[in-house]
């Protein structure tokens, strides 16, 4: 399954939404793990994007369930995620390594998103979700993952 060409079907888009659903819980547990591995010692402007970070991805997950949910498929819950983030990636120590993480963490997300909603502007394929209301959501996460992606690189610049 990719990204690279139209979405063909229902089963295909459910597929891919649930991929969305993972990489956001992904990125939720990263900002999660980063904001407790420092604890007290963490700079209060990477703190706030990482707290941002971690309600956006949130906020992602509820939209792409709702989506996944009209498709009546299966979603993995975060519960399941998270325990293996923790033991998949070490903890960074340094905020410039939480930073390029959390960087990297948008860029991806945001590069999804657009082959994603490139896939489904592409394909000839009727879905179960109103295509108009499809495009509208990823597009709105899509754009979200931008800014974040333009807040850490912000960021990062005032701290060099």
């Amino acid at each position: 399954m990719s990204v690279s060409q139209p979405v063909a079907s229902d089963h295909q888009l459910a597929r891919l939404l649930q991929i969305a659903m993972v990489l956001e819980e992904v990125v939720e547990a990263r900002a999660n793990q980063h904001h407790q591995s420092f604890e007290a010692d963490l700079d209060p402007e990477v703190e706030a994007l990482l707290d941002h970070a971690a309600a956006e991805s949130a906020d992602h997950r509820d939209r792409l369930s709702a989506l996944i949910d009209e498709l009546d498929a299966e979603q993995i819950p975060f519960d399941q995620i998270s325990p293996l983030v923790a033991q998949h990636y070490d903890h960074d120590r340094d905020t410039d390594g939480v930073l390029y993480d959390q960087l990297a963490n948008e860029e991806t997300a945001y590069k999804f998103y657009d082959d994603l909603i490139g896939a489904i502007e592409s394909s000839e394929a009727t879905f179960s979700i109103e295509h108009d209301r499809l495009v509208e959501t990823l597009a709105g996460i899509r754009a979200e993952e931008a800014d974040g992606a333009e807040n850490v690189t912000k960021l990062m610049e005032a701290r060099e």
